[in-house]
C-alpha cells in the first residue's frame, strides 16, 4: 500500500458501483439513529470516494468516526440493486485507516494484545476468561469497571464465565447417536468454548441425533472473523491460513477433508469468504476457495441432511422444558452475509409442540456486531431498543438466535429491561427437543 496515493486507502473502484438510489437508508441502523447522510452506507461510500479523490483527508476524524460508527451488519447489501459489496469495502477501509488513524495509546495496546496475542491462542483465551470469571465472582470487576468510563456497563453486562467444568473443549471424536450417515468437523471457535460451551455441545448433540459423527480440531482457536471486521486484515489472513491447515488435517477414512459446521454466523460468513480474502496469494488462493466450499452454517447443514423422520419434540410429557411462544431473530451475518433465512425457521417448524411467532423486523441488527457492543455501548444499546420493542410486541417467552454475539446482546438487553424471556441458540433448542424425544 502506498500511503502517498489516496486511492490505496480505500477500494476506489468498488465505490463507483453505488448508484445513489438511497434504498440502503431505510435499512441502516446508524442512519435510523441520526438521520445523518454520512452515517448511511451511501454516505460512507461518498466519504471513501472523497478520500480516494483527495477531497477528504485520509486522517479526517469525521471519516474515521463514520468507519467506526458503522455496525457492518450488511443489511444494505440485501437491498442494494447494484450489488455493492459494502462489507468488503468496510473491511478494506478500516484496515487501511489503521495507518492514518490516531488512536489513544491504551486503545492501541489493547488491540495489539487482544488481536495479536489472546484471540489466536486458546490457552491464553482460557486464562483471560478464567481471570474475568474470578473478577466477576469476587466483585473486582464491579469495582474496576468505572475506570473504563462509558464502557463500564458493557463490561458489567458480560455473561458470567461458566465454571471450568463447563468450559472443557469438545472431544476429538463424538460418535453419532443413531446409525451413522457420515462425518463432519465443527468449529469450536475462540470465545464459544469459554462462554458458550453448551452451544458447542448442543451442536454436536444435534448432529449426532441426525446421524453424523463429529470431529474437532484440537487446539485450533480463531478463524480471524473479528480481525477482518475490525480492520486487522493482516491478522485475518494469517489466521485464515492456520484455520485452513488445521481443518484440512481432519479427513475421513478415505482421506477426504470433511464438511465444516459453524454455529457462529459471523465466523461462518467470514470463513465462506476465505477465497476472496486470500485471492492475491497464489500459494493459498485455490486452497482457500476449496476450503470455503466446505463451510456450512449449522442450520444450513441440519436442514439439508436431517432424515425426514427426525421430529424433535418439546411436549412437556417428554420431560422437556417448555419454551412457550418462540421467536427467531436473524443474525445479520446469517441472513445478509450468507443469505440463510428459511433453514432456521424450517428446523423450528419440525419441532413438535413448539409455538413459533414471527418477530417484527427480524433482519434488523440487534447492535451486537462482534465487539461493537463493547467499543460503543451507547450506540449498541440504542440500536437494540427497537428489537426489544418488537420482542415485547411478539409476546414471546423464548428468543432464538444463531450467533454468540447476538445471544449475549439479547441476554444483556433483556436483563437490563427486566423482561422474563429465555434466550437460546438454535442448536440448544434442537438438542433439548431431540433429547426429550
Amino acid at each position: 500500500m502506498n500511503l502517498a496515493d489516496p486511492k490505496s486507502l480505500v477500494e476506489y473502484a468498488a465505490t463507483l458501483d453505488c448508484i445513489h438510489c438511497g434504498l440502503c437508508l431505510r435499512t441502516c441502523p446508524t442512519f435510523q439513529l441520526t438521520g445523518n447522510e454520512a452515517s448511511s452506507p451511501r454516505g460512507r461510500i461518498y466519504l471513501m470516494r472523497g478520500v480516494a479523490e483527495g477531497e477528504v483527508a485520509g486522517d479526517d476524524p469525521v471519516y474515521h468516526e463514520e468507519l467506526e460508527f458503522c455496525l457492518v451488519c450488511r443489511h444494505c447489501e440485501s437491498v442494494c440493486p447494484a450489488g455493492v459489496r459494502f462489507g468488503e469495502m468496510m473491511e478494506i477501509a478500516r484496515d487501511r485507516s489503521a495507518h492514518t488513524a490516531k488512536r489513544p495509546l491504551l486503545e492501541t495496546l489493547a488491540r495489539r494484545i487482544g488481536f495479536d496475542v489472546v484471540l489466536p491462542n486458546r490457552a491464553l483465551m482460557r486464562l483471560a476468561m478464567s481471570l474475568l470469571g474470578f473478577a466477576q465472582r469476587s466483585g473486582v470487576l464491579a469495582r474496576v469497571a468505572p475506570l473504563f468510563g462509558a464502557r463500564k456497563d458493557a463490561l458489567l453486562a458480560l455473561p458470567a464465565v461458566p465454571p471450568t467444568s463447563e468450559r472443557e473443549p469438545l472431544g476429538l471424536r463424538s460418535p453419532a447417536r443413531v446409525l451413522e450417515r457420515g462425518e463432519v468437523t465443527v468449529l469450536e471457535g475462540c470465545v464459544m468454548p469459554e462462554l458458550f460451551g453448551r452451544v458447542n455441545r448442543a451442536t454436536v448433540e444435534t448432529l449426532g441425533a441426525i446421524g453424523f459423527t463429529t470431529r474437532a480440531c484440537g487446539t485450533h482457536a480463531c478463524c480471524g472473523a473479528l480481525h477482518a471486521h475490525n480492520g486487522e486484515l493482516e491478522g485475518a489472513r494469517s489466521l485464515a491460513k492456520t484455520t485452513i491447515a488445521a481443518f484440512d488435517g481432519v479427513a475421513d477414512q478415505g482421506g477426504e477433508p470433511l464438511p465444516i459446521i459453524v454455529n457462529s454466523a459471523g465466523c461462518g460468513a467470514h470463513m465462506k469468504e476465505y477465497g476472496r480474502l486470500l485471492a492475491d496469494d497464489p500459494a493459498w488462493r485455490e486452497r482457500a476457495s476449496a476450503f470455503s466450499a466446505r463451510v456450512h452454517d449449522f442450520s444450513e447443514f441440519v436442514a439439508a441432511h436431517a432424515p425426514p423422520d427426525w421430529k424433535p419434540s418439546v411436549d412437556a410429557s417428554d420431560g422437556a422444558r417448555a419454551f412457550g411462544r418462540v421467536a427467531y431473530d436473524d443474525p445479520c451475518h446469517l441472513c445478509h452475509g450468507q443469505q440463510i433465512r428459511k433453514q432456521p425457521r424450517e428446523l423450528l417448524a419440525r419441532v413438535a409442540g413448539l409455538e413459533c411467532v414471527e418477530l417484527a423486523n427480524a433482519e434488523q441488527c440487534c447492535g451486537s456486531a462482534g465487539i461493537y457492543s463493547m467499543l460503543r455501548p451507547a450506540d449498541s444499546n440504542a440500536v437494540f431498543e427497537p428489537k426489544l420493542a418488537a420482542l415485547d410486541e411478539s409476546r414471546a417467552d423464548t428468543l432464538v438466535t444463531a450467533n454468540p454475539g447476538c445471544q449475549m446482546q439479547w441476554q444483556s438487553g433483556i436483563e437490563r429491561a427486566g423482561r422474563n424471556v429465555r434466550v437460546v441458540h438454535l442448536a440448544e433448542l434442537l438438542a433439548e427437543a431431540s433429547r426429550a424425544k
